[in-house]
């Protein structure tokens, strides 16, 4: 059945872009050290027409090109553009106090009469994640998704009360949508690591563009690939396939991963073996192993502690929806956890990665209210460890370790499998899909090129590869060609700190950075208006710079330096020019600092009149 979307026609005009900052120098971006853009590729701001007047299909990555994360890619196609995924990615060090990165759409916000939905994959942050701050933005277009996938926005927008909720449409395998006149949407399911998970297939006249999104193929582990898997993705080698656009965390990576469920047995076996409380770590939003684990505690009569905001609200809904069943009684408080004896208790936890504030790592300080480690105790980490958060999980291993717990991580037993697919199950879907063109998602620059040498090896070739060189980029897809064209999207980082949204510009970065590596000094004078002399001795105020207490000589210089600097620069000024003397002091003060210690603080002079 195909459910038909009516859009009413208005006339639309462009909005003009003001000529500052249509052109800039790439050279300028402060690029971090996940973002890549090759010297040789030609970049040219310009100014688009509303309507794509090419014939040709427009794919526009503009996010998860550059980076793990901030998944959300435009298909345009003459007059109607469809929006697949819209994700955040998690602030790196050179990102301070930024709470997340989310995808730029400068270029869809002047073509939102255009936009015919977004597709969701499925429910996880790097996905979702961006839709608050994006959709009224690009003029809130329906949302279409999975069952569990919307619960999981709906609960997000619960966060964002300000923000009208979005209009949002369920699908499933057997759907097919009508988006406009170009395009139809259908839908097919997936292996991840969170139900409801779908790839997505773009039907348009001159063929299909795949996007399986996150996924990972089902197998055994030692070598037969489930029926059902075969089936799926040969049913859709079988049609008129243009394009695949395919995720390569892992491509890296050679063969294939290892089966979810045999995770499952090897958690059941390991905790069957546990005689004292089993406390494990996971991430929240791996749903079905949760909920695995907790079958696995029914089956071992032992009761349930659910801790951690995120795992909770996650389980909350699964069981909503029917996807787990949990019997009455089997979940308690974590205030009842000391009412039962040790081998009768599984808790499952936040914190795997060493968050701050999770479940686990209040409980590794002490700081949990009802739960802490005995001798006996044994911690089950399953989950691997994000780059970044080494020094986090390996503080939180040794402060449990300290107390006296087992620790099992998943270096040391198979508790962990990753829910994107391995080079060997990337291989096997090119095969069977047997796509025309190809373009790697979802990954840095080497893993995407990685993943084009990988489709090479099946036999595509080169010529029908392209390679995003940076998010924004703009490939045109024909019948018979596919090239990255000389014209971009924006791409500028756009920052989410706070109730700010973009207001966080690369001089605020910059700013933040320097004050991180060398701190402030602040200085402030009281002149003589009249005078133009320094009254009194200019207070000093330093922060991350040197500490004042142990540095008194160096002050002593310094504010001898202050009062030359003013009064050379008052002399004989009539009245006082307050923004040259602070300029010129800033700069003098800065060099003297630097010559004497190597360091370069951020100077704010204060300079008051009297």
């Amino acid at each position: 059945m195909i459910k038909k979307e009516t859009t009413e026609k208005k006339e639309f005009k462009p909005k003009r872009r003001s000529s500052s900052g249509a052109k800039k120098d790439y050279k300028s971006r402060p690029w971090n050290k996940t973002q890549y853009r090759p010297a040789t590729t030609p970049i040219v701001q310009k100014t688009f027409s509303v309507k794509n007047e090419s014939e040709n299909i427009r794919v526009i990555p503009l996010g998860g090109v550059e980076e793990i994360g901030k998944n959300m890619t435009a298909i345009e196609y003459k007059n109607d553009i469809v929006v697949i995924d819209a994700g955040v990615q998690f602030p790196e060090e050179d990102h301070p106090g930024v709470d997340y990165l989310i995808p730029n759409t400068k270029y869809l916000e002047e073509r939102k009469e255009r936009i015919r939905g977004i597709i969701i994959s499925h429910g996880h942050l790097d996905h979702v994640g961006g839709l608050p701050y994006l959709s009224e933005r690009i003029g809130n277009p329906i949302i279409y998704t999975s069952k569990l996938s919307k619960m999981m926005i709906l609960k997000r927008y619960e966060e964002f009360p300000h923000i009208t909720k979005p209009e949002i449409r369920e699908v499933s395998s057997k759907d097919k949508v009508k988006l406009g006149k170009e395009f139809i949407a259908k839908f097919f399911d997936i292996e991840h690591t969170i139900p409801d998970a779908i790839g997505i297939i773009i039907e348009t006249d001159l063929g299909n563009i795949i996007y399986p999104g996150d996924f990972k193929i089902e197998h055994d582990g030692k070598g037969t690939v489930a029926k059902k898997e075969i089936e799926k993705f040969e049913k859709i080698g079988k049609e008129n396939n243009l394009l695949l656009l395919m995720e390569s965390t892992n491509v890296e990576t050679p063969g294939f991963s290892l089966p979810e469920k045999q995770v499952h047995k090897n958690l059941e076996k390991l905790f069957s073996e546990s005689k004292g409380r089993i406390i494990t770590a996971v991430f929240s939003s791996l749903l079905e192993r949760v909920a695995e684990m907790v079958k696995i505690a029914e089956k071992l009569d032992r009761k349930v502690v659910i801790d951690g905001r995120s795992l909770k609200t996650n389980l909350e809904m699964v069981q909503e929806l029917g996807y787990v069943k949990i019997k009455k009684g089997l979940i308690i408080q974590s205030s009842e956890i000391d009412n039962y004896p040790p081998e009768k208790i599984l808790a499952i936890c936040t914190g795997s990665q060493g968050e701050e504030n999770a479940a686990l790592v209040r409980i590794s300080n002490k700081r949990h209210q009802n739960i802490r480690i005995r001798k006996g105790d044994t911690i089950f980490l399953s989950s691997s460890i994000v780059p970044g958060n080494e020094r986090s999980v390996q503080n939180l291993k040794d402060n449990l370790s300290r107390q006296g717990a087992k620790i099992i991580h998943y270096k040391m037993a198979d508790i962990h499998s990753s829910g994107h697919a391995y080079a060997g199950e990337l291989e096997l879907v090119h095969k069977m899909i047997k796509p025309k063109f190809f373009m790697p998602l979802h990954g840095s620059y080497f893993m995407l090129s990685t993943h084009a040498e990988l489709a090479k090896s099946t036999g595509m070739p080169a010529e029908n590869i392209v390679i995003p060189s940076h998010n924004g980029s703009i490939i045109e897809v024909s019948k018979d060609k596919i090239e990255e064209i000389k014209e971009f999207a924006p791409s500028t980082l756009v920052m989410v700190d706070g109730l700010g949204v973009g207001d966080v510009k690369e001089v605020v970065l910059r700013d933040r950075q320097a004050l991180a590596q060398d701190g402030i000094f602040v200085i402030i004078a009281v002149i003589d208006s009249t005078t133009g002399k320094v009254k009194n001795s200019p207070d000093i105020i330093s922060r991350g710079f040197v500490y004042l207490r142990e540095s008194q000589e160096l002050l002593r210089s310094t504010r001898f330096i202050i009062r030359k600097t003013i009064e050379d620069a008052t002399l004989e000024m009539h009245p006082v020019n307050i923004d040259y003397v602070k300029n010129n002091l800033r700069e003098k003060v800065a060099d003297f600092l630097f010559k004497k210690t190597k360091r370069r603080p951020m100077v704010l002079p204060v300079i008051l009149e009297v």
